[in-house]
């Protein structure tokens, strides 16, 4: 299922790659078709999941079951057709697509994965032959990247879920299965596109899974749920959720969209991405986190139990204090994750520049693009001594490159991103920062800082980024 490719320094190759999608100009308006409603990230999937309520769904459904929604509503189905059609990969073939990075094509024969891509890049006419002759299925990767709807669609979910939201097009001739049974590490939403997709749900071998992993047959029982899907429908399983799906015979072909998000967004991942800044606050205050190990305990065979004892002692006493609000949690690697490879803004041209009035002390400001920014206190990159300084870094992702969403790359790449794409100030100006988050307006004068040279310093630098604008 869809996720962030592992592939290392993916790039595009050549400077049209990010051109206009099929049949659609950048800046359309499809609110009067769309069954879909872009008001905001909660309209956006209510309105996917509907009628479900979403309260309801996340009480009975999010991580705990499947939800199939039927609708037998024409303009729904005309709306998913458009979001992706069969007709449309003749053109994205010319567009210079290549296999493995943008198109798989896969057949489950016995019940294993056989993969049928050539090498460099991809002819139509020879899916179309791999289609015809050998029932294989094409999976075309996150086209979010050349098809605006579904750039203004997941860039809402990823407001909305606060998760990087990747997608997968899979289409699959008549009578045959394009993957072996499986289980994700993902959310998974399906759209039902074209023709009909028949799914079977099995019962989780490992709950709410933490990494992909096939399955054999003799291992997963009968299914828990066996569906038809058609145009217009929804389906969604929590990850873990082993499944596998066939085009049904007397269908011509099935083509549906995978949404899938939540991948490494557990307690788990979050507790090691906070453990290591607050262990490293607390030795600074708690002397016996700073007492040497035994000697020679790197070379025990076993480490033994008193090791054990003196090490959840050290853990129950800063459980403790994060308890009691004592010890301040800095979310750090998963927030510059998160806003480092998101999906910029819908319609991002419009922010070449700043616009508007420079800020005042006397004028009213706002931020711009709240879901799209993070403040993180980190130790400071620009280190003149051996102190460890903590600074704040406001991480925006107005700069990101729909072109690359969900498709890798190198950790320089990340590095050089996350340094040219946010603004690093003194720790002084944190509480500042945190009006203008929880504030819907604001003068400028107020601001929580010593000086009006350090407020201007501040509002300048967001405007300067299209983070913020005077009311």
């Amino acid at each position: 299922m869809p996720k962030k490719s592992k592939a290392q320094g993916v790039k595009r190759g050549s400077s049209d790659q990010g051109q206009l999608p099929v049949k659609q100009s950048r800046g359309e308006q499809r609110d009067s078709s769309s069954p879909l409603c872009f008001q905001s990230p909660d309209s956006l999937f209510e309105s996917l999941i509907r009628p479900m309520g979403t309260e309801q769904f996340f009480t009975e459904y999010w991580e705990k079951k499947p939800l199939h929604l039927q609708r037998a509503d024409p303009v729904t189905a005309s709306y998913y057709q458009s979001l992706f059609q069969l007709s449309d990969l003749q053109y994205l073939c010319s567009r210079g697509l290549e296999y493995y990075r943008d198109i798989n094509v896969v057949s489950c024969i016995n019940g294993k994965k056989k993969v049928l891509n050539k090498e460099g890049q991809v002819r139509h006419s020879a899916l179309t032959k791999n289609m015809v002759q050998n029932k294989a299925t094409i999976q075309y990767h996150q086209p979010q990247r050349f098809k605006d709807e579904l750039w203004r669609i997941q860039e809402k979910l990823e407001s909305f879920f606060g998760a990087l939201v990747g997608s997968n097009i899979y289409i699959t001739p008549e009578a045959s299965q394009g993957l072996p049974a499986h289980y994700d590490d993902v959310e998974v939403f399906i759209l039902q596109l074209e023709g009909q997709k028949h799914w079977r749900l099995y019962s989780p071998t490992v709950p709410l899974a933490a990494e992909y992993s096939v399955e054999s047959e003799e291992n997963i029982g009968i299914p828990t749920h066996d569906i038809i899907l058609k145009a217009g429908d929804l389906l969604y399983f929590p990850r873990g959720t082993i499944h596998q799906a066939d085009t049904p015979a007397g269908v011509n072909y099935s083509s549906h969209l995978t949404l899938s998000t939540y991948q490494r967004m557990s307690w788990g991942d979050l507790l090691l991405d906070v453990l290591p800044s607050l262990l490293c606050d607390r030795s600074r205050s708690e002397v016996g986190l700073r007492e040497g190990m035994p000697r020679r305990l790197l070379l025990d065979r076993s480490e033994g139990l008193h090791i054990s004892q003196r090490l959840a002692a050290g853990l129950r006493s800063l459980a403790n204090e994060m308890e009691t609000g004592m010890q301040e949690l800095r979310v750090t690697h998963m927030k510059r994750d998160f806003i480092m490879n998101r999906l910029p803004p819908y319609c991002q041209q419009e922010l070449s520049s700043p616009s508007g009035k420079i800020p005042a002390l006397e004028d009213e400001v706002s931020l711009r693009f709240k879901d799209h920014m993070v403040i993180t206190v980190e130790p400071s990159q620009d280190r003149r001594d051996d102190a460890t300084e903590l600074v704040v870094f406001v991480l925006h992702s107005l700069k990101n490159q729909r072109q690359s969403h969900m498709m890798g790359e190198s950790c320089d790449e990340q590095e050089d991103r996350s340094i040219s794409r946010g603004l690093q100030f003194p720790l002084s100006y944190l509480q500042a920062l945190r009006q203008l988050q929880l504030a819907e307006q604001l003068v400028v004068a107020q601001l929580q800082l010593p000086t009006q040279e350090a407020k201007l310093n501040l509002v300048l630098s967001l405007w300067s980024e299209n983070l913020l604008r005077v009311l």
